[in-house]
């Protein structure tokens, strides 16, 4: 049975390993930016991640099993999203780095609901198109292969966030100039890649 396969499991990992690495950047850069957070909100930001992760793809099976057509328009829009959500909040946050590079990281407000949002968005949208890759599952495989990849998501963010915290308490105040650095250049190669 298809669902009980290895190369079910092994196409299903990788494609949440390959997903998850946006993420997994951006989560370096959120416990960067804020090197005293709280484990719940660590686990929160890695599970924001891993919902939009598991949700895109569904999203794009969908598409495939309703309106293709419609999704294959709004295709060539996906590079200019991240680049626009992602360079908005890395520029934010860069902009509050510089700022306040001299304050006591632990000062500084954390991250909101809303940026988490917008940065979970941003990260996964590309994974529309996985729909494509999923298109001929049926369902129940085709959620089956999203918790895998929102499972992969939540492991791999965490690591991230945990990394970029324990970075950026050693940083200090430089730490929000370098997370709000690698979310442009993450929304920069999110674009490059998808346009060329």
């Amino acid at each position: 049975m298809e669902l009980l396969s290895f190369a079910f499991f092994f196409n299903s990992a990788l494609l949440g390993i390959g997903l998850a690495m946006d993420a997994f950047s951006v989560s370096l850069a959120n416990g960067l930016n804020e090197p005293c957070m709280k484990k719940g909100k660590m686990a929160g930001i890695a599970g924001m991640f891993a919902f939009f992760q598991a949700l895109m793809p569904m999203l794009g099976w969908i598409c495939i099993h309703t309106i293709v057509q419609h999704f294959k328009a709004f295709e060539g829009l996906i590079p200019w999203i991240a680049l626009g959500l992602l360079g908005w909040i890395g520029g934010k946050m860069l902009w509050e780095g510089i700022k306040n590079k001299d304050g006591c990281p632990c000062e500084k407000p954390g991250l909101g609901v809303g940026a988490l949002v917008v940065q979970g968005v941003a990260t996964s949208i590309d994974a529309l198109s996985v729909g494509f890759t999923i298109a001929h599952y049926d369902l129940g495989a085709a959620l089956l292969a999203s918790f895998i990849i929102a499972a992969l998501t939540f492991v791999i963010c965490l690591a991230g966030v945990w990394i970029g915290k324990t970075a950026g308490t050693r940083l200090a105040g430089k730490a929000g100039i370098l997370g709000g650095a690698i979310l442009i250049f993450i929304g920069i190669e999110i674009f490059v890649t998808g346009i060329f």
